[in-house]
This record gives C-alpha cells, sequence and structure tokens, in this order.
C-alpha cells in the first residue's frame, strides 16, 4: 500500500469515529473567557500611580500625625479649664495648726470653675521647635515618594510594553516559521524536499512557539505587576499603547557630573528630610542643655462658691476665690544637671548629621549611575537598530535565495532567529532607554507626574 492510499485510510477512520460516537458523550467544558484586556497610556498610569499609591498615602497621613503633633506641642502654653463640685466631712479628733489635738466634727462643699496652667517653658518651647522640623521632614517624605511612585509606574509601564513587544516579535517568528514548514511538507510530499528539512523546521517552529508561551507568560506577569503598582484590579488583563514603545523626548543634560550632583542635593527631597531631621535633633540637643535654666511655671484660679461649717450647727454658703502662682527651676533628672539626657540628644544629633552625609554620598552615586545608564542605553538603542536593519536585510534575502532554491534550510533558520533576536533586543533596550530617562530624572529630584508624548514615529521592534 502506498503513502497517501495510507494517509487518505486514517483519515476516513478518524471520520467514522467521530460520527459513530455515543449521543450522550458530551466534550468537556470550555474554560471560562478571560476578562477583556484594558488599554492604558503612560500619562494615565503616572496619573493613577501619584494619586492611589499606597506609599504616598502612608507619608501623606505620616504628615499629619507631624503637624498635630506640633499642634499639641503649641498647646502646652495653653490654660486648661475644670469645672465641678466637691465635698468634705469630718468627725472626732484634728490636730490644729499649732499642733493641739482637738474634737472637730465639720463639713465643707465647693461649686465652681478652675483654670489651671502648668507649662515647662524651656522644654515646651524647644519641643515646638523640633515639632516644626519634623513637619518639614514629613513634608520632604510626602514628595519623595510620590516621584517614587511614579518612577515605579514608569519603569512597570515600560515593562509591559517590553513583554508586548516580545510577543509580537515571537507570533510573526512562529507564523514564519509555519508557513515554511508547510511549504516545506508539501515539497517532500511531491519529492522534491528532503524530509530533514521539514524537520529541522518544525523543530525551530516548536521552539518559537515555546518561546511565544513564555512571553505571554512574562506580559501577564507584567500585567499583574502594574497593576498592583497602581492598585488597580489584577484581574484585568493591562495592555500598554504600543505606539509609546519610542524613545522618549526628554532633553539629556549636557552639565558634567559634578554639576549634576551639586543640582540633585539642592532638589532632592530624602536630602532636604534628612536634614529637617537634624534641625529637630538640634532643638531638642537645646532643650536639653537650655531648656533647664528656663524655670515651669504654675498658676491656679478658682471661681466659685464655699459651703459648710461644724455639724451641730447650719450651713453658710458664699462666695469664694482662690488665686495661686509659681515658677520653680527643677534640678536633677529631667532638669538642671541632668547630663545623660544631654548626651543622648548630642548622640542623636550626631546620628541624624551622619545620616545626612550618608544621603549625600548615596545621591551622588545614583546620579552618577543613572547618568551612565542612560548614555550606554542611547548608545545600544541605536546598535539595537543597526541590528535589526541587518537581521530584516538578511531574511529578506534568505527569502529571496529559498524561493530561487539557491539557499539551504538552516540559512533561513538562522535568519528567523536573528530577527526574533534582533526585535526582541531593540524593543527591550527601548523600554530600558526611556526607564533610565526617568530613573535620571528621579536621581536629580526633578521628576514630576506629567510626561511628553514621544515625538519619534512609532518603533516596529
Amino acid at each position: 500500500m502506498t503513502r497517501r492510499p495510507v494517509r487518505f485510510a486514517l483519515l476516513l477512520a478518524a471520520l467514522l469515529a467521530v460520527r459513530t460516537a455515543p449521543a450522550g458523550a458530551q466534550s468537556p467544558p470550555a474554560s471560562p473567557a478571560p476578562a477583556s484586556p484594558m488599554t492604558i497610556d503612560l500619562a494615565t498610569a503616572l496619573r493613577l500611580a501619584g494619586a492611589s499609591s499606597i506609599d504616598v498615602q502612608i507619608a501623606q497621613q505620616r504628615l499629619e500625625g507631624a503637624r498635630a503633633a506640633s499642634t499639641n506641642a503649641v498647646a502646652q502654653f495653653l490654660p486648661w479649664l475644670s469645672a465641678g463640685a466637691s465635698y468634705r466631712r469630718h468627725g472626732d479628733l484634728i490636730q490644729d495648726v499649732v499642733g493641739t489635738i482637738v474634737v472637730a466634727d465639720k463639713h465643707s462643699y465647693t461649686l465652681g470653675g478652675t483654670g489651671n496652667l502648668q507649662v515647662d517653658v524651656g522644654d515646651a518651647l524647644f519641643r515646638t521647635l523640633a515639632a516644626r522640623q519634623t513637619i518639614r521632614a514629613a513634608d520632604y517624605d510626602v514628595r519623595g515618594q510620590q516621584q517614587e511612585a511614579v518612577y515605579r509606574a514608569a519603569s512597570a509601564y515600560f515593562d509591559l510594553l517590553e513583554a508586548q513587544a516580545a510577543v509580537a516579535a515571537t507570533t510573526e517568528a512562529l507564523a514564519i516559521s509555519r508557513t515554511y514548514e508547510a511549504q516545506l511538507h508539501r515539497a517532500v510530499e511531491v519529492g522534491i524536499a528532503f524530509k530533514g528539512d521539514e524537520l529541522r523546521v518544525k523543530v525551530q517552529s516548536q521552539r518559537n512557539e515555546l518561546a511565544l508561551q513564555q512571553a505571554v507568560e512574562q506580559q501577564r506577569t507584567q500585567a499583574a505587576r502594574l497593576a498592583e503598582t497602581l492598585r488597580l484590579d489584577p484581574a484585568v488583563e493591562l495592555l500598554g499603547q504600543t505606539a509609546e514603545l519610542a524613545p522618549l523626548p526628554m532633553e539629556l543634560p549636557s552639565a558634567p557630573a559634578r554639576e549634576l550632583i551639586r543640582q540633585a542635593l539642592a532638589a532632592r527631597p530624602e536630602l532636604g528630610s534628612a536634614q529637617a531631621a537634624v534641625g529637630a535633633a538640634e532643638a531638642t540637643v537645646k532643650a536639653a542643655r537650655f531648656g533647664p535654666l528656663i524655670p515651669s511655671l504654675a498658676a491656679q484660679v478658682f471661681l466659685g462658691g464655699l459651703g459648710g461649717g461644724r455639724n451641730d450647727a447650719p450651713s453658710t454658703f458664699g462666695g469664694s476665690r482662690d488665686y495661686f502662682a509659681a515658677f520653680a527651676w527643677r534640678i536633677g533628672p529631667g532638669g538642671l544637671g541632668d547630663f545623660g539626657r544631654v548626651r543622648a540628644a548630642k548622640a542623636r544629633l550626631s546620628e541624624a548629621r551622619w545620616t545626612v552625609e550618608k544621603a549625600k554620598d548615596g545621591i551622588a552615586r545614583q546620579v552618577v549611575e543613572a547618568l551612565a545608564r542612560v548614555q550606554s542605553q542611547e548608545q545600544q538603542v541605536r546598535t539595537a537598530k543597526e541590528a535589526l536593519d541587518a537581521a530584516d536585510q538578511a531574511l529578506a534575502l534568505t527569502e529571496g535565495r529559498r524561493q530561487f532554491e539557491v539557499g539551504i534550510v538552516l540559512e533561513n533558520i538562522l535568519a528567523q532567529q536573528d530577527q526574533a533576536r534582533a526585535r526582541q533586543d531593540y524593543a527591550r533596550t527601548l523600554g530600558e532607554f526611556n526607564k533610565s530617562q526617568y530613573g535620571l530624572s528621579r536621581a536629580l529630584g526633578l521628576l514630576q507626574t506629567a510626561t511628553p508624548s514621544p515625538t519619534a514615529p512609532p518603533a516596529q521592534p
């Protein structure tokens, strides 16, 4: 029996098997349809990041807490009022003012309001100054978290675009290899091609299909990460605007690295927060050293009525006023001579100052790294574009040779692989270049929520 009758017999048997299947047999339940993807652009992603970031919300609540603490510090200088009544009764023995023990049966009661004031002036004064510096630090922290949220959103968005470009590149590579495989299969059937060539192309198609599955998985993963960053429903698949995978028209700084570092030190909110913490620590040191030199104040005013008398006599009631005022210095723990408190405050101040120096060193390193990365990525984009153009030309020439039966199968396979890799490399370098620009803006402390639209034509990685 020849090859074609065998294929025909197998096909006929398969058709008969389908027709004679039991009537009650049911096909397996279809998997639920995935949710429709939602398209998002870069500007929307950045707006959502600035509005819904959890880290930004936490920083804002810390700022509100710092403001409340400052209000409480100022409130220490204000008196507080109390209103109420009291009753006291005594019977039998009691000692009089000269020390004699006497028998006394008496009672008394008061009704009225009391104004109280008790202030450790020095401690309250410097605590108020420290609270103001804490507000400044918290405000800088909010700005820093806003910039960090925008940078994370931009990075996640370009990661998604890179994954989408990888899916597009592998999909096209798979389509090309499948088409070539079908052509070789027909050629093998008519006896004008080698079966081994068909198997080579089939292997390449399977590898392309595997790469496509991995690329789809990576795209879904990046979409979920972007949804997490923007606090969107992770069950909804996000899709980025593919046309935005083009070099952003941000103007790269031309100033030397030292000048950029100086600009960053003046603009970075993290450094402002650290310097405000130094101011708060300095106020704490002054409170420990000079606060005890300022006396504490206490005052009390009672306005109301007093009643009572002997238990065996009628009670009397009338107006009553009491005034009290005092000032004093505290000596010992918490006051004059508390050297441990002073040393602890100085240690915290020294720690805060070293934290500023550490922040400066970190900012300088970040600026240099970000600048080097932007410059390198800009060169990599040009190199990857040249490689992609060469790969496209090589594949076109290989296809032409195959059509004229001059080329070999291995050349076509290699040309497809080179083109797929070149497309993915170009997409990756574009995404990394855009991310590096946002990273440099973040390092310089200049990152804003708004972003320019790409002016370059849409890339075709």
